[in-house]
């Protein structure tokens, strides 16, 4: 808690500054392989597929998709700052935990990390979305359940919107996954993004910057 007050107290004076002239709307994805198109061209990927809808639908936002590979909360609370800065994005969506909850990873540090991006989004004037994933059953019935609700527990005290089944429809079809079995092909694309799309589009139509 104490790291978490020091940096929102480190970041908002400068980003305070600035979000009151000429702020336009950018969509910021703070992501892992999922949103970066692992294995897949990155123009078939699903942010891609929403860059496109928004041309097509008039909508201003530019997208900056930060997402990595392999990325944890925790590496998404040391990026998170600096993106912040550089974008000063009007909407940050969000979607990390799915390689924290693979490893095993104890559900306190996932809250924690995610818990302290959604404050340095809030600091930085941003409205913030969170995505979660379901882990494969073979983890759990306790350890599945229980990653599930440190996302549904955090969005409700936070009051964000949750995309709570990233993969609805996608993960369960094993046509739709790589020969990995974690992530999704070209042709799921399309899918994440109607996933996505009832959540974010209300947001993207109400926003227009500042």
């Amino acid at each position: 808690m104490i790291r978490l007050l020091l940096l929102t107290t480190l970041i908002i004076p400068g980003l305070a500054a600035s979000q009151d002239v000429g702020r336009e709307p950018v969509l910021l994805i703070l992501g892992d392989s999922l949103s970066a198109s692992y294995g897949i061209d990155q123009e078939r990927g699903w942010v891609s597929l929403l860059e496109a809808r928004l041309r097509d639908q008039g909508l201003p936002q530019r997208i900056i998709n930060a997402s990595i590979s392999g990325e944890t909360t925790a590496g998404g609370v040391t990026r998170l700052a600096a993106l912040l800065e550089q974008h000063r994005p009007t909407i940050l969506l969000i979607e990390l935990g799915a390689n924290d909850g693979l490893r095993g990873m104890a559900f306190e540090r996932i809250r924690d990390n995610l818990t302290e991006m959604i404050a340095l989004g809030h600091a930085a004037g941003s409205q913030v979305v969170l995505a979660s994933v379901r882990l494969p059953p073979n983890y759990g019935a306790a350890y599945t359940e229980g990653f599930q609700a440190v996302f549904r527990d955090i969005a409700t005290e936070q009051s964000i919107p949750l995309i709570e089944d990233f993969l609805a429809g996608v993960a369960q079809d094993r046509a739709l996954m790589q020969a990995d079995t974690i992530h999704p092909t070209a042709a799921a694309q399309p899918l994440i993004l109607e996933n996505v799309w009832p959540t974010l589009e209300p947001l993207l139509r109400a926003d227009r910057g500042t």
